[in-house]
């Protein structure tokens, strides 16, 4: 397998499954706002699905095979690996994880997809990218389009956060992250206590009323902190806040709905890199 680095700014990529199909737009934003910012990401060649869930089974090595593979590829190309997906981050990262701490497996499981991977990997978020490397004070300066007076709530959820002495993205209470960014586009960011509560998740296929109490109360907090919109990070939460805010009407008669948008979205936008967010331009987005 080969791979020839454009410059030593250029970061390899993990996109995974969902951003090629239903979160494309997740994906588009982020690769236009990744080059305009200068870190320009390199897609990593012949890339698998990462399992989607980390294995509640970690004793089955089969199941750590997938997330195994794609980190030791990566590792032959380069020291870290980006990935946005929040799914696919927390799989990646808690393999990794695991990989280091357990290295008796992990020489069965090396064995077993013929690679030599000692978890020596960093898997980067997309924030943390941009947090890290670009720094929050550049974004801030290259932004075109300010987007002052649009009120944000930022959306963590689960996936992002916990566990956090496995993924150590941010403080899983209390998260910042998505916070700073958004305020250095110039938006309001709109503070309120379900930012880190989980939207229901795969409950909305086998539990689907769950899953709505939960959205509803996500939705709910938000919107009543007098936000204008939700950004998420997560595919599957970005669907459920959507797909349940019929319902959270239904449960909650004065909820007048809130427009669910990508953080990658609102940053391409802001850098004058993106022109629509599902379907809307910025004049329909910002508060009049």
């Amino acid at each position: 397998m080969g791979f020839d680095y454009v410059d030593r700014q250029t970061h390899l990529y993990f996109p995974g499954c969902t951003l090629s199909t239903k979160a494309r737009s997740l994906d588009v934003a982020a690769r236009a706002a990744a080059s305009s910012l200068g870190v320009p990401l390199q897609e990593l060649p012949d890339w698998t699905c990462c399992g989607a869930t980390f294995p509640l089974a970690v004793d089955n090595l089969m199941a750590l095979s997938g997330p195994a593979r794609i980190l030791a590829d990566a590792r032959l190309l380069g020291a870290e690996l980006v990935t946005l997906c929040a799914a696919c981050y927390n799989v990646l990262q808690r393999t990794n994880h695991w990989l280091r701490a357990q290295p008796e497996k992990r020489d069965t499981l090396n064995y077993f997809i013929e690679r030599d991977y000692r978890g020596d990997l960093r898997v980067m978020h997309y924030l943390e990218l941009l947090r890290d490397v670009v720094g929050f004070e550049t974004v801030a300066a290259r932004v075109v389009r300010p987007l002052a007076g649009l009120r944000v709530a930022p959306y963590y959820g689960c996936l992002l956060l916990r566990p956090p002495g496995e993924l150590g993205l941010d403080d899983p209470e209390r998260p910042t992250l998505l916070g700073r960014l958004l305020a250095s586009l110039g938006c309001q960011v709109v503070e309120y206590p379900m930012a880190a509560e989980c939207c229901g998740s795969y409950l909305a296929v086998s539990a689907p009323e769950a899953a709505a109490e939960c959205t509803s109360n996500v939705l709910l907090s938000a919107a009543r902190a007098g936000a204008d919109c939700i950004v998420a990070a997560c595919p599957l939460c970005h669907f459920n806040l959507g797909a349940w805010q019929d319902s959270a009407r239904q449960r909650h008669p004065s909820f007048g709905g809130l427009p669910v948008y990508y953080f990658t979205e609102l940053l391409a936008l802001a850098l004058g890199v993106g022109d629509e967010l599902e379907g809307q331009s910025l004049r329909d987005v910002m508060p009049s």
